[in-house]
């Protein structure tokens, strides 16, 4: 290889271990499964809740030093046949319970039977083992509970970590009998 050929491979691989370096945006939230904007409308809301759902992006392996990274899915499954939900907001929160993200800028509806998913990466470890999601959720006519959790796994090698973390009703918005 003459000197030129040598001098471009090192800077193509330079840029690319820069490039593989580089801090992931953690800043734009990632979702996932089937939902709609719900926007140009006013909602006549009858029934909902807020959930907290303890998820954990990182474990304890002995020490406050040593750790393992997790991927937290968080999955909100419609569990009506017949009519949406309206998932109004779906916050993030840290260990020291400073919210960290906001995954729904604006209100987004879940068909019925539909699940919608938010993501927090492995390398994501910002929200730490004690973070939590608050979600609420509401709906324009009375419908079945949506189930709300979090997943979190990890694979190192042959092994592997999976936790299941079911949301927990904090309020609720119960519909007015009716007179009539």
């Amino acid at each position: 290889m003459n000197k030129l050929s040598i001098a471009t491979f090192l800077a193509v691989v330079a840029t690319l271990l820069l490039v593989a370096c580089a801090p992931a945006n953690y800043d734009q939230p990632i979702t996932t499964g089937s939902y709609q904007a719900v926007t140009g409308r006013d909602l006549r809301i009858v029934t909902g809740q807020t959930l907290y759902v303890p998820a954990y992006s990182e474990v304890l392996l002995g020490g406050r030093d040593l750790t393992h990274e997790l991927v937290v899915t968080l999955a909100v499954h419609n569990t009506e046949l017949d009519a949406p939900i309206i998932i109004q907001s779906v916050r993030y929160y840290d260990t020291d319970g400073q919210l960290v993200r906001d995954y729904v800028p604006e209100p987004i509806e879940v068909s019925p039977l539909a699940t919608t998913g938010f993501l927090v990466e492995a390398q994501d470890t910002i929200g730490g083992w004690g973070s939590n999601f608050i979600v609420e959720w509401v709906a324009e006519e009375p419908v079945s509970e949506p189930i709300v959790e979090a997943v979190m796994v990890s694979r190192s090698g042959t092994h592997g970590i999976s936790l299941i973390s079911l949301g927990r009703v904090i309020s609720q918005t119960i519909p007015e009998e009716s007179d009539e």
